[in-house]
């Protein structure tokens, strides 16, 4: 049924539920499946090129960290897992990567580290269901 599927992993307690799914779905179903981390905070505004950096390398590092964790818990699930690392708006990179990528599920945690302002601005997760090019399940 499902042949290739994204989940959104930020390391919350929502992704790493939806990790789990996904590897089990992607057992079940032989399907390939694919980690996709957005990297969103980067500094607007620096003082120096060399803090744009300094950012950039420790966002690169905790979400390597992050993924190689993924990585691990798929190796224990008999699955192979594909990563992906990404900066941008989380919503909009998770629709981009599912249609660039002809993925036919995405996998989201229903809340995930965007805390607060979710409850006013609509969760991660509502927004990939809305524009998601395809099935999209909300791991709770």
């Amino acid at each position: 049924m499902y042949r290739k599927i994204l989940v959104a992993y930020d390391g919350s307690e929502g992704a790493r539920k939806a990790l789990a799914a996904s590897l089990e779905l992607a057992r079940l179903h032989g399907a390939e499946v694919t980690a996709l981390a957005v990297q969103e905070k980067l500094p607007r505004f620096a003082a120096t090129i060399d803090e744009v950096q300094e950012e950039k390398d420790y966002a690169d590092a905790y979400y390597g960290k992050l993924l190689e964790e993924a990585r691990a818990q798929a190796r224990e699930a008999g699955v192979e897992l594909n990563t992906l690392l990404r900066a941008g708006h989380a919503a909009q990179t998770i629709v981009q990567v599912a249609r660039e990528g002809g993925f036919d599920l995405v996998l989201v945690g229903h809340t995930g580290l965007s805390g607060v302002w979710a409850a006013f601005l609509g969760t991660t997760a509502e927004k990939v269901s809305r524009h998601a090019p395809c099935s999209v399940l909300i791991v709770r």
